[in-house]
């Protein structure tokens, strides 16, 4: 795969996509959303990357959002920074990830920025973090979901607030709100995001992505619909190897082999 503008490895089962423009605060342009979006294709279709941790390349910036200034140098193409296959970052309007995702926030997660970040599944933040969708400010409006996601994620007066001034909130407000799973030093910080993603792969990938898909697509639903929804997903997992090999391990008081299959 061919990247300009992302780094993108895998090792031990984990994906990890950095966006790699330090000179541009990792400010994103449609070159960048195309990149992520051959990205994320990858990740999904390789069996054997089971999480992603994703982040932005130095210690000031995870991502400052849209790149305004390719904006500013390309009037009439800012559509193109959202309408991308999977919206901004190829993540915000991409709805069939369940394999979890871990945003490690390096520094200013602003617009767009933040916007990728309440698209994954966790948070791990570091201390200098800052959060904030400062859209209106420059005559925009957080299109790429931050005006929908940031709402059902802490409480409505909280995001208004941020939204209508477009003001920041520190890493330590975003842990008090419940954006951040947790807020560590700078140095910590991937050591961290590695230590959650170790965590998740101790369970079986097929249940976590079972959990993940039945979880997203139950929101807004009535308990009943949710039910009723996942019950294909669920004989699914149940006929799958690892089904049998959680059971089996824990009979023989080993540690599962899981296979995702």
């Amino acid at each position: 795969m061919d990247l300009k503008f992302i780094k993108y490895e895998k090792r031990n089962h984990i994906a990890y996509i950095t966006f790699n423009r330090p000179e541009r605060m990792n400010a994103l342009h449609p070159p960048c959303h195309a990149e992520m979006d051959s990205v994320w294709d990858d990740f999904v279709a390789d069996k054997s990357a089971w999480v992603a941790i994703v982040t932005g390349a130095g210690d000031k910036g995870f991502s400052a959002g849209n790149d305004l200034r390719w904006t500013a140098e390309n009037r009439g193409q800012l559509a193109e920074t959202i309408r991308g296959k999977g919206g901004f970052a190829g993540i915000t309007a991409r709805y069939d990830i369940y394999k979890p995702i871990i945003a490690a926030v390096n520094g200013f997660a602003l617009g767009g920025g933040f916007e990728i970040a309440l698209a994954c599944d966790i948070i791990i933040a570091a201390e200098h973090a800052r959060f904030g969708l400062p859209e209106p400010r420059v005559g925009l409006m957080a299109a790429a979901g931050g005006v929908h996601r940031l709402p059902r994620q802490i409480p409505l007066k909280i995001a208004m607030g941020m939204m209508l001034t477009g003001k920041h909130i520190t890493a330590a407000d975003a842990l008090r709100y419940g954006i951040a799973n947790e807020v560590v030093p700078l140095k910590d910080l991937m050591a961290t995001a590695e230590k959650w993603a170790a965590e998740i792969m101790e369970c079986s990938p097929l249940s976590v992505q079972a959990t993940k898909e039945a979880a997203m697509n139950g929101l807004g639903t009535p308990v009943e619909a949710a039910f009723a929804k996942h019950y294909d997903l669920q004989s699914k997992l149940f006929r799958s190897k690892d089904a049998v090999e959680g059971p089996l391990a824990f009979s023989q008081k080993r540690k599962p082999n899981w296979t995702g299959e």
